[in-house]
């Protein structure tokens, strides 16, 4: 991996985890600590990060938590047209999980309202947002915090979805990857992605179409783990065409 490529590979990490360790990361990306102390003074110089002893940390994130804003703001247009289809699959009675992340948080914007649904998440801003809905039960797991996704993650909330059985889940993606699947910048997010996955009946992936074709640093596996994908009208000809030799059925939000 070229220096440039493996300095935007720990900037997802930051983004994503808020913080990281020289030794994590130089076990991450299999070179030495020094390479790794020389990759984070060029992003701090560059305005990026903050150093600190033995890590970094992402600039402004404190900022970022105390005003409760998520990181990932990016295509909200296409965000909100999949939000508003992903409520054409929930029903009053449901009992769904909500991943973290933006697309997400655009669906618990349009809970607003229901009645007799259990949600269970792992966002806290989620929590928060329907967890003063009268008609809407909050389920919260437990786990570590990570600041710039507002989300709880790693074993203990991997473990919070054991012996649990749902209908729906509505599961984030950072990238969809032909050869590597389904990609998440945080290795400590796949344990708890693959909980969730076993703990529903149906997963839909919600994803919009920039996303295909991008590969973050850590997989979680086949597409075949899912068995819809909720996405824009900018997906292309061959993400439709690999969509359906995996039989996974492909909707569209327009």
């Amino acid at each position: 991996m070229l220096p440039n490529q493996r300095r935007d590979k720990i900037m997802e990490l930051l983004q994503e985890d808020g913080s990281a360790k020289v030794l994590n990361l130089a076990k991450l990306f299999k070179v030495t600590e020094v390479t790794i102390r020389q990759d984070l003074e060029k992003l701090e110089k560059d305005g990026l990060i903050t150093r600190e002893h033995g890590g970094a940390y992402l600039k402004n994130i404190k900022a970022q938590v105390q005003t409760f804003s998520l990181a990932h703001q990016e295509n909200l247009d296409k965000k909100e047209l999949i939000a508003a289809k992903c409520l054409e699959f929930i029903e009053s009675g449901d009992t769904i999980i909500l991943d973290s992340g933006s697309t997400a948080t655009e669906i618990a914007k349009k809970l607003k309202g229901f009645k007799n649904l259990t949600v269970i998440t792992n966002a806290l801003n989620i929590a928060l947002m329907l967890g003063v809905e009268p008609g809407i039960e909050v389920i919260v797991t437990g786990g570590e915090f990570k600041p710039p996704t507002l989300s709880l993650t790693g074993q203990k909330a991997a473990d919070f979805f054991k012996g649990l059985h749902v209908q729906k889940l509505f599961l984030a993606t950072a990238g969809i990857s032909l050869k590597a699947g389904l990609t998440y910048p945080s290795i400590s997010d796949l344990v708890v992605k693959k909980a969730m996955i076993e703990a529903a009946e149906t997963t839909y992936l919600v994803a919009d179409s920039t996303k295909m074709s991008k590969a973050a640093f850590a997989s979680l596996g086949a597409l075949s783990l899912i068995d819809y994908i909720i996405t824009d009208n900018g997906i292309d000809k061959k993400h439709r065409q690999v969509f359906k030799d995996n039989d996974i059925q492909l909707i569209i939000a327009n």
